[in-house]
């Protein structure tokens, strides 16, 4: 199912995804938030005490889906398939798509497309019930740890996009503070919790060292 060809001027790529008030997610998520609103990113992705690692992982791979939407939705009209050929990181990282599923063949696209691909693909995991139980009380399956790796290594492909071809796009638009706090939060959560692999990370790895160092 794809959004991609709704209205591109919307502000997000996709349709945000909601935690329903009142859980005990929606709880983490204003905590995760509170403590955000501090300033100390470092502090903010620690897990709770007391809360499970798969609830705060899953709220938090949520709030990045969202992010990471308004991000690229900002962009959108610089990312179009004449511009991005190729899904690219730089000129040393593409990227070709496979869900498994679907598409089992790694195939070379677009990077809207690629992106299309990628976000629809996070969400649907998303929705999934038996992936990302919203219920209090229902359990994660065994193999959401690995599920939630692979969601967060493919966002950051997008941020890694994002930085290397259309930086200058989200300089005019007066985006850089906001995607470089989003980008810190995020590599400080999967750093905490050793989510991705630190090759997966390659793209951006300067940027990682100066944007990290300060908080060390």
């Amino acid at each position: 199912m794809s959004f991609l060809f709704g209205s591109r001027s919307s502000k997000t790529f996709k349709p945000k995804k909601n935690i329903p008030e009142g859980s005990h997610q929606y709880e983490l998520l204003k905590h995760a938030e509170a403590t955000l609103g501090s300033g100390n990113l470092r502090m903010a992705v620690m897990l709770p005490e007391g809360e499970d690692l798969n609830e705060w992982v899953a709220v938090n791979t949520v709030d990045f889906f969202n992010q990471i939407n308004m991000l690229y939705g900002t962009i959108t009209d610089f990312c179009r398939e004449e511009s991005c050929p190729v899904m690219s990181a730089g000129p040393k990282y593409e990227y070709h798509w496979a869900d498994g599923t679907n598409i089992k063949k790694p195939i070379k696209c677009s990077a809207p497309k690629y992106i299309d691909y990628l976000m629809t693909w996070v969400q649907d995991q998303l929705d999934d019930e038996t992936l990302f139980p919203s219920k209090i009380g229902v359990p994660f399956p065994k193999n959401f740890m690995s599920v939630a790796k692979t969601i967060l290594k493919r966002l950051f492909r997008v941020y890694a996009h994002i930085y290397h071809q259309h930086f200058d796009p989200v300089i005019q638009l007066q985006e850089e503070a906001h995607l470089n706090t989003s980008f810190k939060h995020f590599i400080f959560f999967v750093q905490e919790f050793n989510l991705i692999d630190r090759r997966e990370l390659a793209p951006l790895q300067e940027l990682i060292e100066k944007l990290t160092s300060k908080d060390r």
